[in-house]
């Protein structure tokens, strides 16, 4: 089902999507994308580094959060995405997923809608920050 322009208002929140990390995450992730840091998988050497455990991909972080935005304008609606990462993510951790409208606006003949989007865990800690603009159809 699509995401018109005149169904969403500034200050409208997307459905919040929520996964638990899971180790088997990590690794499957690592597969898919080529990025076999030992941060992400090994244990031994992530405690020698001084973290408490291995941690996720940001990358990962990004694309769940990601997900979430396109489940509410709609895949193929996105011109711009762009975040911030500030925490790192644990196995086990309950992400969450925040996506505010916090603007709408025409433009070159575009009905363009401003995100404002955050992946945060249980306790409130936000992990990425980020921003994104959907040109959603009209129904007129």
């Amino acid at each position: 089902m699509a995401t018109y322009f005149e169904d969403v208002s500034e200050g409208d929140e997307a459905p919040v999507l929520t996964h638990t990390l899971t180790r088997t995450d990590l690794v499957r992730y690592a597969g898919a994308s080529g990025d076999y840091n030992p941060m992400h998988h090994d244990e031994i050497l992530a405690t020698k580094a001084g973290q408490p455990s291995v941690f996720g991909h940001g990358m990962f972080s990004m694309g769940l959060l990601g997900t979430a935005i396109t489940d509410y304008v709609g895949i193929g609606t996105l011109t711009g995405y762009k975040v911030r990462f500030s925490r790192q993510t644990w196995p086990g951790e309950e992400l969450r997923t925040k996506v505010v409208v916090k603007g709408k606006r025409q433009s070159d003949g575009k009905n363009l809608v401003e995100l404002e989007c955050s992946l945060e865990n249980a306790e409130g800690e936000v992990k990425v920050v980020g921003e994104a603009t959907a040109a959603l159809p009209s129904k007129g």
